[in-house]
């Protein structure tokens, strides 16, 4: 049952405890208390609200940042992983194969913000060998969630 909540909840954050009971033909209750469980082991481990900044008219620029790092003895990329999550700037750290080593993803205000931040903090660093930015232009999905929805193509009535 844990499987199918999890995977229920993900594809769809909005559902309420009563609809993904009838869901799993269960009742409400054993839902909450599943749910309740897996809060408290860190299985589920928050709750988001997805903005799409552009509607709601505030100014928000999202980079993705490249970084490649010298690991360290016996604990590898976690410690500059965990100085670098506690900005708060940064809303996420992945450990990612490739060409670098970490991705971080920050949000900003101005491209300025976002460049002060890199050379400010992130650069400066000891670990820290390489960074490179990438600016998010638009979202057309994240986090599951189509933002753009499509419209039907109209044509002009033409007569005669």
């Amino acid at each position: 049952m844990r499987e199918q909540i999890l995977l229920t909840l993900e594809t769809n954050s909005r559902i309420d405890l009563k609809e993904l009971a009838v869901l799993l033909g269960t009742d409400e209750a054993t839902v909450a208390n599943e749910v309740a469980d897996m809060e408290k082991e860190h299985i589920i481990c928050g709750y988001h609200t997805l903005i799409d900044w552009d509607r709601a008219g505030a100014e928000e620029v999202n980079a993705l940042i490249e970084v490649r790092v010298t690991p360290q003895r016996d604990q590898g990329f976690d410690r500059v992983a965990e100085r670098i999550c506690n900005y708060p700037e940064v809303s996420a750290v992945y450990l990612i194969s490739g060409g670098y080593d970490l991705l971080v993803t920050i949000e900003g205000k101005t491209l300025q913000e976002i460049s002060r931040f890199v050379s400010g903090k992130l650069s400066p660093i000891e670990e820290v060998i390489s960074t490179a930015t990438y600016f998010i232009l638009k979202k057309y999905k994240d986090h599951g969630t189509i933002l753009e929805k499509k419209t039907k193509g109209e044509r002009m009535l033409i007569t005669p």
